[in-house]
């Protein structure tokens, strides 16, 4: 039995069906994703999705859906489904699945009358190709498959519509076809493991339906170009691969490629398995360049999102290498001490205040979890200074500046440089202008980690290189964010007010390995989120007392981006939660911890299948939203799970 399936059931119930769904990536960027009935629900979601060179690396949808007809006796029977305009279905394959199941890879079994036939698929782990493996299972009769593809070859985020600049002819390969809809694209190949018959008749197929799109309130419907039909006769017990790729393949190898691809895979036969699988699908490696793609399916790869989910995704799982190919490929983009907030997408942009002190914590992370500090140190020790003083000099471009006590003032109108940085209408919906709590302890933490490294192990003894008075930074730290009406920190102060709003960035300053607060203040904290902030799928944004509070991120772009941090939760946000409660109460610790890590197991079968999502809503049932896998969601999760072996470890050893 797999660990997450669907029967007839749940596969014929669309309401159910729709809210499911799946996405599979390879090393190179590309990627897989619908929902688990294959009725594609957003402009997102294709069957190959990859990154086009000449269109600034951008993800774009080539191969939309492969529709499989089953045919006996002349009859015909279309086992796909989609949605168009208006609300229909057509045609309505679901009525003819079984089973869906995930372990070791996504399986559909389909019953039409006496046939009986199942659909696997797979990524190849390096390049852009996805093999589809067709078995006829049972049949009484002379079967025929005929497979129609729907092909899109636009950008992600864009729709297409019928036109007459495609390019509607191919050209004939090895048991399949090439076609290259547009000039500057790759061009797809679709190629079978056997001789087939292909016909060609390109048509538009118009106003197809993609639901997710509309409730978002953007544009939702789609013209998709059918260039025309395979057929093929499978008999019983028989297994036809097909790859959709961006390369010309060998046939005869389909079978031998798509069972080695199948021996690498991690079993998704655990909640844990399930998460190191996630784990590795964030990770793109381009040329000798390792990246971690932020959440899946829309996003690209993130400064901030990179350094927070780094150690849960590489670190918590044994692997020192991956975590040091990451780093440094971001280190080779600093520029005049600042790392980018955003990479690998339309523009780089460095409009941020604490993505270079993550990198700080990151660091901090790896000797945690290594105990190799002098390493850190030979490595990094100059990465680290740089930024240091580039954050002592200030950079008003940027929006960032020291002030006279040391402490980092960031403002850059209308734009918002802390992870809550959502914009609306041109402004900022939660600005935080000025001095925001968690920039200046991560300031704070980066001096003190620096200064602890070169005290041991700089063999310039007598001198401080980052000369700074960090005693006074940490009283002016506490006089800007304390007070005595209030058992916990202002989320920002400036010129023209003081933020006491129940925000998790207090959490952030609290949870660092230096810091000015003193445990008793840090209990006040922890107190204070676990009473408005904690849930069981993260920590909300703000607390549902503020006037502010929205519960819900659904509907347009509007509504979303208003409760984007103003209420929706955060599972990103366990990770500083446990490093609180932790260095408070150590092992006592554990039991809440296992708790938060049991909540979760639910989610593997909810929003993204056999992942954590980007945020939750607000309230129970605390619904998934946003991305349905995300890279520090999973990275959270992987994290308390080895602080939780690493406990059951210790105390075997100790009854040894």
């Amino acid at each position: 039995m797999s660990y997450i399936q669907f029967d007839k059931k749940h596969l014929t119930n669309l309401s159910f069906a729709l809210q499911k769904e799946f996405v599979r990536t390879n090393r190179s960027g590309s990627y897989a994703s619908s929902t688990v009935i294959g009725c594609n629900t957003r402009k997102y979601h294709g069957l190959l999705v990859v990154p086009q060179p000449n269109f600034g690396g951008i993800n774009h949808v080539l191969l939309s859906s492969l529709d499989l007809t089953v045919i006996q006796h002349d009859a015909s029977f279309n086992l796909a489904i989609h949605k168009y305009k208006g609300g229909e279905y057509n045609p309505k394959g679901h009525k003819y699945m079984r089973e869906y199941i995930t372990d070791p890879i996504p399986k559909i079994t389909y019953r039409v009358g006496g046939v009986v036939l199942s659909v696997e698929s797979i990524f190849s782990e390096k390049k852009a190709s996805m093999f589809l493996k067709y078995t006829l299972i049972e049949a009484n009769s002379k079967t025929i498959f005929r497979i129609k593809p729907l092909l899109a070859f636009r950008n992600i985020h864009d729709l297409t519509k019928a036109n007459t600049e495609a390019i509607t002819t191919y050209e004939p390969i090895q048991n399949g076809i090439k076609m290259q809809m547009y000039p500057g694209f790759t061009p797809l190949y679709l190629q079978f493991s056997k001789a087939v018959d292909y016909v060609h008749h390109p048509d538009w197929y118009l106003d197809f339906e993609y639901m997710k799109e509309i409730k978002r309130g953007y544009a939702g419907h789609e013209d998709l170009l059918a260039p025309g039909d395979f057929e093929f006769v499978i008999k019983k017990g028989e297994s036809v691969i097909v790859q959709a790729s961006i390369e010309e393949g060998s046939p005869s190898a389909f079978s031998r490629q798509f069972n080695l691809q199948l021996k690498k895979r991690v079993a998704r036969d655990s909640f844990k398995n399930n998460l190191i699988n996630a784990a590795q699908q964030f990770i793109i490696k381009e040329n000798k360049n390792t990246e971690i793609a932020a959440g899946l399916p829309w996003y690209g790869s993130w400064g901030r999102d990179t350094f927070i989910a780094l150690p849960g995704l590489t670190l918590a799982l044994g692997d020192r290498k991956k975590f040091l190919d990451i780093t440094d490929t971001w280190v080779a983009k600093i520029k005049n001490g600042f790392f980018p907030n955003k990479s690998k997408d339309s523009k780089t942009d460095f409009y941020s205040a604490d993505t270079s002190l993550w990198f700080f914590w990151a660091l901090q992370k790896f000797i945690f979890y290594t105990s190799d500090a002098e390493s850190v140190w030979k490595k990094y020790a100059s990465t680290m200074l740089s930024v240091l003083q580039a954050y002592k000099q200030g950079n008003p471009e940027i929006g960032i500046h020291l002030d006279n006590d040391g402490l980092i003032y960031a403002a850059k109108e209308n734009i918002p440089l802390t992870w809550m940085d959502a914009v609306l209408f041109g402004k900022a919906v939660t600005p935080r202008y000025g001095y925001a709590v968690e920039i200046n302890a991560l300031w704070y933490n980066a001096i003190a980690f620096y200064h602890d490294l070169e005290a041991q192990f700089s063999t310039q003894k007598k001198n401080i290189s980052f000369p700074i008075d960090l005693d006074l930074i940490g009283k002016r730290f506490l006089e800007k964010f304390t007070d005595i009406k209030h058992n916990y920190l202002a989320d920002y102060t400036n010129e023209y007010e003081t933020s006491w709003d129940v925000r998790p960035n207090m959490l952030i300053a609290a949870s660092l390995p230096f810091s000015p607060l003193v445990n008793e203040k840090k209990k006040f904290i922890l107190d204070v989120v676990k009473q408005d902030l904690l849930t069981p799928r993260g920590i909300r944004s703000l607390s549902p007392k503020n006037p502010k509070y929205k519960s819900k991120y659904e509907g347009n772009i509007e509504i979303r981006d208003n409760s984007y941090h103003n209420g929706a939760v955060w599972p990103w946000l366990l990770s500083p939660y446990a490093d609180v409660l932790t260095s408070l109460y150590d092992k006592s610790a554990m039991a809440d911890l296992q708790m938060i890590v049991d909540r979760f197991e639910g989610v593997m079968a909810e929003h993204g299948i056999g992942s954590v999502s980007e945020l939750y809503n607000g309230d129970p049932p605390f619904e998934g939203k946003g991305g349905v896998s995300q890279a520090w969601s999973v990275a959270a999760l992987l994290s308390l799970m080895h602080i939780l072996e690493k406990d059951s470890n210790n105390q075997k050893n100790s009854q040894l």
